[in-house]
């Protein structure tokens, strides 16, 4: 498998990011807008991009170091797809390193994907440093 994986830092506590990345309406402000779902392990969390949808279970929450999630259903072709965030503190920032694993090839779907991630994580550091991120379907969104 090809991973696709970032690593940054975010200049905020690593509580705080790590809420962002589990809570309900913390991803309605950086991931997208439409978020439905539950808050614990195992719960389903549908995400809505437009038409598209993307449902997802939290098949690991380790408190203020691990959230992952694994795709469950999936209008494109992610279905058994892992989205891992790990979190540590690095000279008083949160370091996240994100990583979505389940491609073959590096095709253009990955390489879509790869930078799709990429606006979306800067969203969260945004989210995280200043209450404002850029979720797909807000007003302040990138398209």
């Amino acid at each position: 498998m090809v991973p696709i994986k970032h690593m940054f830092h975010i200049n905020s506590p690593i509580e705080d990011v790590f809420r962002a990345l589990n809570d309900i309406d913390s991803l309605k402000d950086w991931y997208t807008s439409d978020v439905e779902g539950g808050k614990h392990l195992s719960d389903r969390i549908t995400f809505k991009y437009g038409d598209m949808k993307m449902d997802v279970q939290i098949t690991e929450l380790q408190s203020n170091s691990r959230v992952q999630w694994t795709c469950i259903e999936n209008d494109s072709p992610f279905e058994h797809h892992v989205f891992t965030f790990d979190l540590d503190m690095n000279v008083e920032k949160t370091r996240v390193r994100f990583t979505h694993n389940g491609f073959m090839t590096q095709d253009d779907n990955y390489a879509n994907l790869n930078y799709s991630w990429g606006k979306y994580l800067e969203s969260l550091r945004q989210f995280c440093q200043t209450g404002k991120g850029e979720a797909f379907g807000s007003k302040r969104y990138r398209s």
